[in-house]
């Protein structure tokens, strides 16, 4: 079952077009990112998700039900804005947010605890919310989304003041939520963190689709013309190829960036005789460079 479909989702403001269009179909059981620049529409797109503003035109449907609204019960929405109660205890503000989404008062015994402990929390349980670090308040945040258990988690920033280890922490628990069957959504402008994290991407720019598939498929897709090699020998040579556009030595090895319409099994023929090969790489773009390849060259179209 698909956790979520947009079909042809517009809305403005003024005379700002802030989603253009948006037609998305998001699997049940991934994780699923929404990247673009900011003022792209991601946000936009997750506030009329939760029926926090209404789209001008199109269809939202989550698990198969147009009433958005009937079907919030199901989703966790950890918004980039956060709210929790200053004033009240760590342990008491996640009860009292686990009561207002349903969870008995029996089972949020069980569960309160477990949050805690889950999110490295527990030493902290007695203190006020605003005792908290920044990082802390976060993870807080994240167990008051996730405490009802829900089908969905809806994610804005969800990485935003976290160390390492907590971004870590994090990470995991994402993951083993998507393991479990559920959908996981999350807007981020860390791309390091969506490529490790991702079963597919949405790319938006000015609230249009720039880019929607598996991240396996995205990658694939993108032609790279860099190489990396290591080899034994005298190297100079490579640079006067005329199939080598620029060769820049990094330490003990070359990135050697092709010319227009060569490939690498040229650039392989013409080093098998004069050098001894120890690593021969095509290098993979990263999703921070395909990201700014693609916004780069939907800016340069609407200009």
């Amino acid at each position: 079952m698909n956790a979520a479909v947009l079909n042809n989702v517009c809305k403005s403001f003024g005379s700002t077009s802030a989603v253009n269009g948006l037609n998305v179909t998001i699997p049940g059981g991934s994780i699923y990112g929404f990247l673009g620049p900011n003022g792209a529409g991601k946000t936009t797109t997750i506030r009329m998700m939760m029926n926090i503003i209404r789209p001008d035109s199109g269809r939202i449907s989550l698990f198969e039900d147009d009433n958005v609204e009937r079907a919030k019960n199901k989703i966790g929405y950890m918004p980039e804005e956060r709210g929790l109660y200053r004033k009240m205890t760590v342990r008491n503000v996640l009860a009292y947010f686990g009561a207002i989404k349903g969870v008995g008062k029996e089972e949020l015994g069980r569960r309160v605890p477990q949050w805690l402990d889950r999110m490295d929390l527990a030493k902290w349980a007695g203190k006020k919310v605003e005792e908290l670090s920044r990082g802390m308040h976060q993870k807080l945040q994240f167990a008051v989304t996730a405490i009802n258990e829900p089908q969905m988690l809806i994610l804005d920033e969800p990485f935003s003041g976290l160390d390492p280890l907590n971004t870590d922490l994090l990470k995991d628990i994402i993951l083993q939520m998507r393991n479990e069957g559920r959908t996981v959504i999350f807007s981020t402008h860390v791309m390091h963190e969506a490529e490790k994290l991702c079963d597919s991407i949405l790319l938006i720019n000015k609230g249009k689709v720039i880019l929607d598939d598996k991240l396996t498929t995205i990658r694939s897709r993108q032609r790279s013309n860099t190489i990396c090699l290591e080899a034994e020998g005298d190297t100079s040579f490579i640079a006067g190829l005329p199939i080598v556009a620029k060769a820049k030595s990094e330490a003990n090895r070359l990135e050697i960036t092709l010319a227009p319409n060569a490939d690498a099994q040229q650039l392989l023929r013409y080093l098998v005789d004069r050098v001894r090969i120890q690593v021969f790489e095509v290098k993979v773009p990263s999703l921070h460079e395909i990201f700014v390849s693609l916004v780069g060259k939907n800016d340069a179209q609407d200009s």
